[in-house]
């Protein structure tokens, strides 16, 4: 069955690996039958500071506050254009697939701004104006599936399960867990690329080959097992309860895959 899939993708170098695999990404679920959508932050110039000119028409002129004014222009429709955009292609996408290179751990501070401005109250957060009701498994994207492809400089060693770096999963828990499970998201394990600053020839194309791999299970992969705020596993004050990983403590224990596993993201490991 065709589905509709968001690209957003954040490099500003045409050649890179990550502008590569974004263009795998166009001709595969193309072929698949799928419409995709695409957001390339560089080229559109995407505003990446979240600020007063994000909300043209403020509720409250004396002070600003980010998650009452961006309730009221969400509430209202006085969002700004660029932001409106993007949220309806959000609305619109069965996946939402996040295509960078990582950088200090995290995602270009383009993609974060993306998220930061796009995510407004009401949608992301607050969602029914229920306060924190619907989070974590549930909220206005739940249904739909995202997934992260990241292109790591590094080499795969120093984000082995015991490497300098930390596990590759654990180092975009704030990603995949706050910024998509959060607002609902049915998360995948992450793609990652290893050693991109010294790919061979032979080598990218390897990792190409990867990710179509990859993109044919976009519908079918199982996702991260994030237990949800409303499964049974909290406290009324989001607490695991007592009975629920005994023992552990830490980012890893808010994922059921049999208490103590970890997703392993999808690698691809290049030898350098």
């Amino acid at each position: 069955m065709s589905k509709r899939v968001l690209i957003i993708y954040a490099h500003p170098e045409p050649s890179s690996l990550t502008r590569q695999l974004v263009d795998v990404s166009v001709e595969c679920l193309t072929a698949q039958g799928h419409e995709v959508l695409l957001s390339d932050l560089y080229a559109m110039g995407w505003k990446a500071t979240f600020d007063e000119h994000d909300f043209p028409e403020r509720a409250n002129l004396e002070r600003l506050s980010f998650g009452a004014e961006s309730a009221h222009a969400y509430r209202h429709r006085r969002q700004s254009a660029d932001v409106a955009a993007e949220q309806d292609k959000v609305l619109a996408a069965d996946a939402v697939i996040f295509q960078f290179p990582l950088w200090w751990y995290g995602m270009p501070a383009i993609m974060k701004g993306w998220i930061d401005r796009v995510w407004a109250a009401g949608l992301a957060h607050g969602y029914k104006d229920a306060g924190n009701t619907y989070r974590y498994g549930d909220g206005a994207f739940k249904g739909k599936r995202a997934l992260l492809s990241v292109a790591v400089g590094g080499p795969a060693a120093d984000y082995s399960p015991r490497g300098i770096n930390g596990p590759i999963e654990q180092l975009l828990f704030p990603i995949t867990h706050g910024s998509l499970y959060f607002p609902g998201f049915d998360v995948l394990p992450t793609f990652a690329v290893y050693g991109t600053g010294n790919l061979t020839a032979a080598q990218a194309t390897a990792a190409k080959e990867a990710w179509r791999t990859r993109l044919k299970d976009l519908f079918t992969d199982a996702p991260i097992p994030f237990r949800p705020q409303n499964g049974g596993d909290y406290t009324p004050h989001n607490e695991l309860k007592q009975h629920v990983a005994v023992g552990q403590t830490g980012i890893m224990v808010h994922i059921a895959s049999g208490e103590t596993a970890q997703p392993q993201p999808h690698e691809t490991k290049v030898a350098l």
